[in-house]
């Protein structure tokens, strides 16, 4: 399992930004480096939704209700994958949680952090 570490979430009024981050700190970078990875979201009352994924390669995908506002990247050098949100809307509030497929598929996950955009 990899340890994964999210931050950047807060307050933010309607039409702002903010960019998560999601660190491996326990990672090296052999491990790292091959990951798929994800920024998944659950809002309260609704399921829990993939966001964005990219690959090893860089090749990304996003959810049809973020596409053109968010952009998925990392640096592996850094062990991070980040999430620019932009031009936010009150729906995108919800708790905000990166992981690998796999670890997703059982049920691990971490603390996440917390997105909130009022109106």
């Amino acid at each position: 399992q990899v340890h994964l570490v999210e931050s950047g979430g807060g307050l933010v009024q309607a039409g702002g930004s903010l960019r998560l981050s999601c660190k491996a700190p326990r990672a090296i970078t052999s491990t790292f480096n091959p990951l798929t990875l994800g920024w998944y979201r659950q809002a309260p009352g609704k399921q829990r939704e993939l966001v964005a994924s990219i690959t090893a390669e860089g090749s990304t995908n996003y959810a049809d209700s973020v596409k053109g506002r968010f952009t998925i990247s990392r640096n592996n050098a850094r062990k991070t994958m980040y999430l620019q949100m932009n031009d936010l809307k009150p729906e995108d509030t919800a708790l905000y949680t990166c992981n690998t497929p796999l670890q997703a598929t059982d049920n691990y996950w971490g603390q996440g952090t917390q997105v909130t955009v009022s109106s």
